[in-house]
């Protein structure tokens, strides 16, 4: 079962609209290398896993899985920021919003100028289940082979290539919006490359010698550097609500990544941040929730929150 805790798991910088890198941002979330290509990947592997003796290594791959969740609620949030851009509808409240803003403003009219038109055609100024070339993400990208250590080289491979693509992005934009999640990502990514490369270690697989990490000198990077220096890519966590995760016997000792730190599985999760949703767009037709319905929606959110304390405990 999974449990959803109200909070992004990093927080998002804010800055000015950008669709452009809203649109490069795609590939990091629907590309063949992106975070819904993980999450799908992972949590399939750890599904049909079978062998009961080999269960630590099931609960590294469905731990990194479940974080991946995470990491698609958090690009696809940056993506959606980036994206609320169009100027904001400045006839009066009430009047209707076919009618040009103040000054003849169309209210959309950056959808035609910038990124991709599909996000405000179709997307109404959010993220989509697309690469930055607008083609559909697919579920053929995903690779379950059944063989432990096939599964886990291409996962190695997987986080390499999904690292380097997301130093490009981090070189494509200078928006701070973006950067922040883009440097969280290349971090994380790292992170779950030494969970692999330290799985395959364990198994007697030289795997240096044809598939070392890639040296990407991403610390070079001021957003990414503060996170390094905080040890975040050698951290790995459980998202375990029962302590049954046995990931901590693989994820630990002297890091692959040659840092001179240890690998760490002892967190549940990270602390997060408050996930805040996005004002209405008039101009998408966003007329949001009455009070009467807002209240309801606030009542029936206590009550499960209430339920899962009563039965998991509050979360650490």
């Amino acid at each position: 079962m999974y449990f959803h805790v109200q909070q992004l798991i990093n927080p998002i910088v804010q800055d000015e609209p950008d669709p452009a890198a809203a649109n490069a941002l795609q590939e990091g979330l629907g590309g063949q290398f992106g975070e819904m290509r993980t999450m799908i990947q992972y949590l399939f592997q750890s599904i049909n896993f079978r062998g009961a003796s080999a269960k630590p290594y099931r609960d590294l791959i469905q731990g990194i899985g479940t974080e991946e969740i995470s990491h698609v609620e958090l690009i696809g949030t940056t993506i959606a920021r980036l994206l609320d851009g169009s100027p904001s509808y400045s006839g009066k409240k009430g009047d209707p919003v076919d009618e040009p803003g103040a000054g003849g403003a169309v209210p959309l009219q950056i959808a035609l100028d910038e990124g991709n038109i599909h996000h405000y055609l179709v997307g109404a100024q959010g993220a989509l289940p697309v690469d930055a070339a607008g083609n559909p993400w697919s579920g053929s990208y995903v690779y379950n082979s059944g063989n432990l250590v096939l599964d886990l080289l291409y996962n190695l491979m997987l986080e390499s290539t999904g690292r380097l693509q997301k130093c490009r992005l981090y070189e494509m934009t200078a928006n701070k919006t973006a950067r922040s999640t883009i440097s969280y990502l290349i971090v994380r990514d790292q992170a779950h490359e030494n969970g692999y490369a330290k799985a395959l270690e364990t198994l007697g697989v030289n795997w240096r010698t044809a598939l070392p990490i890639p040296k990407t000198n991403a610390e070079r990077f001021p957003e990414v550097k503060r996170l390094v220096d905080l040890g975040l890519q050698s951290k790995q966590y459980t998202f375990d609500l029962t302590a049954e995760s046995e990931a901590g016997r693989i994820f630990q000792g002297a890091s692959p990544s040659n840092d001179g730190t240890d690998l760490d599985a002892s967190e549940q999760a990270p602390d997060g941040v408050p996930s805040e949703i996005a004002p209405e767009r008039p101009e998408e037709f966003s007329p949001g929730a009455d009070a009467e319905l807002r209240k309801l929606i606030e009542a029936a959110a206590a009550l499960e929150l209430a339920d899962i304390d009563m039965t998991f405990g509050a979360l650490k």
